[in-house]
């Protein structure tokens, strides 16, 4: 049975090539800009002093450059930790991350097909990737099938308020997707339960970036790859006037000389369930085969 994301997110599918090739090109620059993306790796980081898991085999899912998986290395030191991401370019980066004590495994995957066996993961984490997979169901069924039974699984991802002044920006120039879509925290709940996922836990949190312009705001967005990846999305430059007209209607929300951002920001935890099946005809790496790898260079 193939698993598919609740109806209101149907429609908005992801070119999944463009998104690909927009976090390759954004590795070199990323830690620059990505001063929210720091501020939740920290919160989910902190969550998960609460739990007191001792795992032997860590999946850091969409691991950008890397900070979290060597942080989990560091407070983990006797665990494997993989760090998985789609962007060659973000894994090279990751590279610079790695120390003599605190070492983990790269591998270039997509998380909708993650390339581990089925149960070999006690801690699953997870920041700010979810919102990159337009396959929710599927995503999440694979985060159960590579967790233990007793495994836990730790993410964050954005929900709808997020960016809503540059979406209503937009939507006073025209009825074109300009701006990704984000699931609602209910939809991301009710996708944890159709998983199996156990005692699942959500809560979120509001923040807000200022900028001094528009112009700001989109290249921070470039920056950090985050950019409308959505395969009914306008191709081309977009035009001055339309450009013009969607500033002057974010102008309408400046206060205090300064121009915001919000964000939502969901947090998730929940336990693992037993292992679905993996599908025929695909291929995974047991995580004591990586451990047994020769170390990369980089």
């Amino acid at each position: 049975m193939t698993l598919r994301p609740p109806a209101a997110a149907q429609s908005w599918q992801l070119d999944k090539a463009s998104l690909r090739e927009s976090f390759d090109r954004a590795s070199a620059g990323y830690d620059r800009a990505a001063v929210l993306q720091t501020r939740v790796r920290g919160e989910l980081l902190e969550r998960l002093e609460l739990v007191g898991t001792r795992p032997q085999v860590i999946l850091d899912l969409g691991c950008g450059t890397g900070h979290a998986a060597r942080e989990l290395k560091r407070r983990y030191r006797r665990a494997t930790v993989v760090a998985l991401d789609i962007a060659p370019g973000m894994l090279r980066e990751a590279a610079r991350r790695r120390r003599l004590f605190a070492r983990f495994a790269r591998v270039c995957g997509d998380a909708l097909r993650v390339p581990l066996r089925t149960g070999s993961v006690d801690l699953l984490f997870s920041n700010l990737m979810l919102q990159w997979c337009d396959e929710l169901d599927t995503v999440l069924a694979e985060m159960r099938r590579v967790l233990k039974p007793e495994g836990f699984l730790s993410f964050s991802t954005f929900g709808p308020d997020t960016l809503r002044e540059l979406r209503a920006a937009w939507s006073a120039v025209d009825a074109a997707h300009h701006v990704h879509q984000f699931l609602d925290m209910h939809d991301v709940g009710d996708a944890l339960g159709r998983a199996g996922l156990r005692e699942p836990v959500l809560d979120v949190e509001r923040l807000e970036l200022t900028y001094p312009d528009v112009r700001t705001l989109v290249r921070d967005l470039k920056s950090i790859g985050a950019h409308n990846a959505a395969v009914t999305r306008r191709r081309g430059l977009t035009g001055k006037d339309a450009w013009q007209s969607m500033t002057a209607a974010y102008e309408t929300f400046r206060r205090n000389g300064t121009l915001p951002a919000s964000y939502e920001v969901i947090y998730g935890a929940a336990w693992g369930a037993a292992g679905a099946p993996v599908a025929a005809g695909e291929v995974h790496i047991a995580v004591d085969a990586i451990r047994r790898a020769p170390r990369t260079r980089g």
